[in-house]
């Protein structure tokens, strides 16, 4: 299994961080078995001045000028992998052209981080799930799930966790889950944003949970009596720091896009 692996990578991934590195890092990174690309690959893209990305952004600008792109950038590092990695998450502003490189040359993929905001790949994801197979674990937000969800549970077996901190998790998402992936064992949701019937509704269609992550939500007054007793089947239920907000109702639509 793969939490041991997933829990360094997501320090390993900020590579990025070390510009004068370049891309050598994110190569020899467990030999090529673990790609974690920055957010952003192109500078122009970065709104925030102190994000992490920029300054990887502006060594590759100068390293490849007006020959930089994500796409080609992408295929590059996939390509030095040689067909081993296992564990991926993709940059913003992918292309179709890239994912399909992905899926092609990754057919062993087992943990794929799209991201909460990948807006580039919204429509254009669906299409590629039944090349993975062996694909286990999956971060995303909800832009992707009500499209992707139900390809994972007609493709991928294996498949037994489902992130998707950050965002909103309307009933149309929450029945997504439900009915794609009656199996799931892991879901991860803290910090997320959803009303307690949209959680009951989880609760009760997901049987097979052996982790739910609901820490610092947003949405409803915490964990009740109902909660437990539906959420008791559960080893490892971690719900401290729930709380519901004032004008929720316009809170539900800014957090759809929240990174």
């Amino acid at each position: 299994m793969y939490w041991e692996e997933w829990e360094w990578s997501r320090y390993c991934w900020m590579f990025h961080m070390y510009a004068s590195l370049g891309i050598k890092l994110a190569v020899n990174l467990n030999a090529g078995r673990i790609l974690f690309f920055p957010t952003y690959i192109k500078s122009d893209d970065i709104m925030e001045e102190d994000s992490p990305d920029r300054a990887c952004a502006e060594r590759l600008a100068v390293n490849y000028q007006e020959n930089l792109s994500v796409t080609a950038f992408l295929k590059f590092i996939v390509n030095r992998s040689c067909g081993r990695t296992t564990i991926i998450k993709l940059p913003n502003y992918c292309t179709e052209e890239a994912l399909e490189y992905v899926a092609n040359e990754c057919p062993g993929l087992k943990v794929l981080h799209v991201g909460a905001f990948n807006m580039s790949i919204e429509d254009i994801l669906p299409k590629f799930i039944s090349k993975w197979k062996s694909l286990e674990m999956v971060r995303m937000g909800k832009l992707h799930m009500e499209e992707v969800l139900p390809q994972i549970g007609l493709h991928c077996n294996n498949f037994i966790w489902l992130s998707a901190p950050y965002t909103y998790i309307g009933k149309d998402e929450a029945s997504a889950i439900v009915t794609s992936l009656p199996k799931l064992k892991y879901l991860d949701l803290h910090n997320a944003s959803f009303e307690k019937e949209t959680l009951v509704m989880i609760l009760k269609g997901c049987k097979k949970l052996v982790h739910l992550d609901i820490r610092n939500c947003w949405g409803f007054h915490g964990v009740d009596a109902e909660i437990l007793e539906l959420a008791s089947h559960i080893p490892t239920f971690i719900y401290e720091g729930s709380i519901i907000l004032p004008f929720y109702d316009k809170i539900n639509e800014r957090t759809m896009f929240m990174v």
